[in-house]
């Protein structure tokens, strides 16, 4: 047993091992919970299991960090829209708080169609395009019009929009993930709605 090693953690001398690798040296159990997050990118099974009491125990890979973004919700049956939390599913790679995929079952009945809204009132790009949720049936099966979108647009719409719309905001042009939408944003889409025509 080689004694001469070193934590990685306190550089204390040390005679235990990671149990899965077999390749990295901590003094306590401890050390190595608090030092997976790095390790775990590089822990590899070892070809060869060596089996004793200096084997630290892996620690369980730990679970994804839930994210969330606020979005703009425009109910069919409410006359206001509200701006809410979205829960997104966990990233597959750390995301620095970007929320990636939004789960927003509890805004439609199907997994909702959606388009990109690039340009702002007067033409313009927008530097955070706006990403608008809507159900397909909706539009197609002739469902009540959406009250909160015809309040925005004081009920001079082109063309009246039935079903729930959510809008979200993307971080950015590359689109990667999403930033809070708030009030800010409101102009932008009433202009949209107001103008749709399709």
């Amino acid at each position: 047993m080689n004694s001469n090693q070193r934590c990685l953690v306190c550089g204390q001398a040390t005679t235990q091992w990671c149990g899965r690798c077999q390749a990295a040296w901590y003094c306590s159990p401890e050390h190595l919970r608090g030092d997976w997050p790095r390790h775990r990118e590089q822990c590899r099974p070892s070809q060869t299991q060596t089996y004793g009491s200096n084997m630290i125990a892996t620690p369980p890979p730990a679970e994804p960090e839930y994210v969330s973004a606020s979005a703009i919700v425009f109910l069919a049956d409410e006359e206001r829209p509200k701006i809410v939390t979205v829960k997104c599913r966990p990233p597959l790679r750390p995301s620095h708080g970007v929320c990636p995929v939004p789960a927003l079952q509890a805004y439609f009945d199907e997994p909702p169609e959606s388009f990109i809204l690039t340009q702002g009132l007067n033409g313009e790009l927008l530097r955070f395009p706006l990403h608008i949720f809507y159900s397909a049936t909706a539009l197609a099966n002739g469902s009540p019009i959406n009250r909160s979108l015809y309040r925005i647009t004081s009920g001079a719409a082109l063309k009246p929009w039935p079903g729930n719309v959510v809008a979200m905001k993307f971080n950015g042009a590359r689109r990667q993930g999403y930033t809070d939408a708030g009030a800010n944003d409101l102009p932008t889409l009433s202009a949209y709605f107001l103008n749709y025509r399709q």
